[in-house]
């Protein structure tokens, strides 16, 4: 069986996402301009090493139970292949717990850094790649646009995991308020009901259908657009502070939802100087600072460099 060459090392870059862009949940993801960096060396000896600089530095795993380590750990598995000693190297800018996919960029960092190393030894396509990070997350819509950049929509089949990825239209201009406060996937999804109305999910899905529109064509259309009726009421017991701004927001026709789970939330700005008059009015508004961030729509999705083993130090 092959190995992993000795000191073969690969740096991967992710970006950021947002999932859910309102009414599209757990089906719609974007990819955003803010990006963690990995790289990953292999050594001789056995086990993992960690160093986490900047987002998470002293607060998670530094061991082979760290998520990217995992993930890498995962991807060889199922494809048979030993794992090797590994040092890692791990320079994070998306911010944990707040709704922008940092598990998902976790665990598409690991995935792609083992696609990286295995390369010669085994081919991993687009296909195989979502449905090992799929795996792991437990749903397509962050782990899509972290993979493939722009907007993707997700879903499922018999066949595992599928998505199509979008243009987005040029105009759009995201930006997202983050908050110092954090939030838990797994409680914001425990506030959902087991059903809703009928007349509900039908709200959402013209919304939706709507939503790509707006995304790939008519930005002017956005408000109406990221209307919702499927999940954010629910939650809204948990981030009280997030649902007052972005009822400020859409009071102002800004087209504001809660990015991902929350609390971050997202504006889908129809142009660049909407996003102005939405980040001056979240700096106005009082209670909880909140951190602007003036973002482009990523279109490359995750990268990954493999370096030649005869470059590295011995």
């Amino acid at each position: 069986m092959s190995e992993v060459p000795d000191r073969r090392s690969v740096t991967v870059k992710v970006p950021a996402t947002t999932a859910n862009l309102g009414p599209g949940f757990d089906t719609l993801g974007l990819a955003l301009s803010l990006y963690d960096e990995l790289t990953v060396t292999v050594r001789s000896t056995p086990g993992a090493t960690v160093e986490v600089i900047g987002v998470g530095n002293g607060e998670v795993p530094t061991d082979a139970s760290n998520l990217v380590v995992r993930a890498i750990a995962y991807a060889f598995a199922a494809y048979s292949i030993p794992l090797p000693g590994l040092d890692l190297v791990a320079r994070n800018s998306i911010p944990h717990g707040r709704g922008l996919g940092s598990s998902g960029a976790a665990i598409v960092s690991g995935i792609m850094a083992a696609k990286g190393l295995l390369e010669g030894i085994v081919e991993m396509d687009s296909q195989a790649l979502l449905a090992l990070a799929t795996a792991l997350e437990g749903h397509p819509d962050n782990v899509a646009p972290a993979l493939f950049g722009g907007l993707t929509i997700a879903w499922t089949t018999d066949a595992g995991p599928q998505y199509k990825k979008l243009i987005v239209h040029r105009g759009v201009s995201p930006l997202i308020a983050v908050p110092e406060a954090t939030m838990s996937t797994e409680l914001a999804r425990s506030l959902q009901p087991a059903s809703v109305p009928h007349e509900d999910a039908t709200f959402n899905v013209s919304r939706s259908a709507l939503l790509i529109a707006a995304l790939i064509q008519s930005p002017e259309l956005l408000l109406a657009a990221t209307e919702d009726k499927l999940h954010q009421s629910y939650r809204a017991s948990a981030m009280p502070e997030t649902v007052s701004l972005i009822g400020e927001l859409r009071e102002h026709g800004l087209p504001a939802v809660v990015s991902g789970a929350g609390p971050s939330i997202l504006v889908l700005c129809s142009d660049p100087a909407q996003r102005l008059v939405a980040a001056a009015l979240i700096a106005a508004h009082s209670g909880t600072p909140w951190q602007s961030l003036l973002l482009a729509v990523d279109f490359k999705g995750a990268t990954v460099t493999v370096h030649p083993v005869e470059n590295q130090a011995s």
